[in-house]
């Protein structure tokens, strides 16, 4: 199956070469995690693609010093949305019935469920459900990558606040969850490049009920 193939080739790549990613296929990427599902499809985060290099200069400092942020091609950042919203959910909704040629009214029964449900949460536990949404298209993306060929380093070693006010997430209210740091592999300097992919024995991870 390609892709176990694509995943048994991929690692957290530590050291890129600097290459840069066609746009052809930093856009695939983005296209896959843009079509993963979402609770409700609701898609409560955004994703900010970052190839300027001075921009990830100031980024990497905030991430720890780590060289794939300068070293790589791109950077994708995932935000979520920091609370649901009146606003936000019409919107989605909205959208959906609209592209869908169904009047807007389609889904009012099960939207006003929804926000029943949503809005009795806390807004800590509804930032950390908008935060579960994001990792979702941020496994795609990482999959995707390796199904063409990409390298991508995951990242959530970074100082949130700091990246969030660099890149004024605060304002379109979002907050950062994980970076995905895409490139090419470097021929040296990379301890991991090579080593043998280790996972949970097979019997530990997986518990089958038939």
């Amino acid at each position: 199956m390609e892709l176990i193939n694509a995943l048994n080739w991929r690692y957290a790549t530590k050291k890129m070469s600097g290459e840069k990613v066609a746009e052809e296929k930093v856009n695939q990427i983005i296209e896959a995690a843009y079509l993963a599902p979402t609770s409700s499809g609701l898609q409560p985060f955004e994703i900010i693609a970052i190839s300027n290099e001075d921009l990830r200069k100031k980024i990497q400092p905030i991430a720890y010093g780590q060289t794939q942020i300068v070293d790589g091609s791109h950077l994708l950042v995932f935000a979520s949305w920091n609370k649901y919203t009146d606003e936000r959910i019409d919107s989605m909704f909205n959208h959906m019935n609209t592209e869908r040629g169904l009047p807007l009214n389609t889904t009012d029964e099960y939207k006003t469920g929804l926000k029943a449900q949503l809005f009795a949460l806390p807004e800590q536990q509804q930032a950390a459900h908008t935060a579960k949404q994001s990792y979702i298209a941020f496994g795609t993306a990482i999959a995707a990558a390796a199904m063409v060929k990409v390298d991508a380093t995951p990242m959530e070693g970074f100082v949130n606040e700091q990246l969030d006010e660099l890149l004024g997430l605060n304002e379109k209210g979002l907050k950062s969850q994980a970076i995905l740091a895409l490139g090419y592999r470097a021929a040296e300097g990379d301890w991991l490049q090579g080593m043998k992919k280790v996972r949970h024995p097979k019997e530990k991870f997986l518990t089958e009920i038939k």
